[in-house]
């Protein structure tokens, strides 16, 4: 997320928001629902939080029981491989959907873990799925949902180099956390640069020297975790196309 706005404050107001007064529900909701299908939908939702650093929403295998729609904090979804291997599927911002992997086979084909301090809101699967055969805007919601993830999948398997595919991750962050009111060129990353690497498919070593280089072009500055984006019209030339998904 951008500038200082790195763990968004939990209280029980913040808690106790019903969606239609939640800064977020544009992004995870589908809008102009009639005043009694938001009810409906409301009444489903249960705020939870503080999800902890570290923390698990599930793993692999979990059956799937409730959506997860992130109202703070950032969270990686993950597998991990026969050989012991981590491979970075996503990470998700406030008013983002977790857990639409596990829709078809009823069970989690991933693990969802905390990167920093969160909250979610647990929308109950079964209950969910039930109000989307009547109301049409919720499926058409989640169906457009679940298209962007196989267009975000589809992207990372591209021939992209590997500084058009550390200037789409960029670009991608930046949309996103301007689209939750935060800064769209100072951005704090939550995940680490071997998470980042293990993402867009590239080694830890070769984003370090990317970012290194568009420091040196004037691109972006670094301080650790804080990116400051310099000139996102060029890093916008550049990375385009590999973020043209997202």
């Amino acid at each position: 997320m951008g500038g200082h706005a790195t763990q968004p404050s939990l209280n029980l107001y913040q808690l106790r928001r019903t969606c239609s007064t939640c800064s977020l529900s544009e992004l995870c909701l589908p809008m102009g629902l009639a005043p009694g299908d938001m009810q409906r939908l409301e009444e489903l939702v249960t705020p939870r939080g503080p999800v902890n650093e570290s923390e698990h929403l599930f793993r692999i295998g979990d059956p799937l029981r409730v959506l997860y729609a992130v109202r703070g904090g950032f969270f990686k979804t993950y597998l991990v491989e026969a050989n012991g291997r981590e491979q970075v599927l996503g990470f998700h911002l406030p008013g983002e959907l977790i857990g639409l992997d596990a829709i078809w086979p009823e069970k989690h084909q991933c693990n969802a873990i905390a990167l920093n301090t969160a909250s979610v809101c647990e929308l109950p699967y079964a209950g969910i799925a039930d109000l989307g055969r009547q109301v049409p805007g919720l499926q058409h919601s989640m169906l457009r949902l679940l298209s962007k993830e196989l267009a975000l999948s589809h992207s990372l398997a591209g021939d992209f180099s590997a500084e058009e595919r550390v200037a789409g991750f960029l670009l991608s962050l930046s949309s996103r956390m301007k689209a939750r009111g935060y800064s769209a060129t100072q951005l704090t990353l939550a995940m680490s640069r071997r998470d980042i690497a293990n993402y867009l498919r590239l080694a830890t070593e070769t984003v370090s020297r990317v970012f290194s280089r568009f420091e040196q072009d004037g691109l972006v500055s670094v301080d650790r975790r804080e990116v400051t984006l310099r000139d996102p019209e060029k890093l916008g030339e550049l990375g385009r196309c590999f973020s043209a998904g997202w």
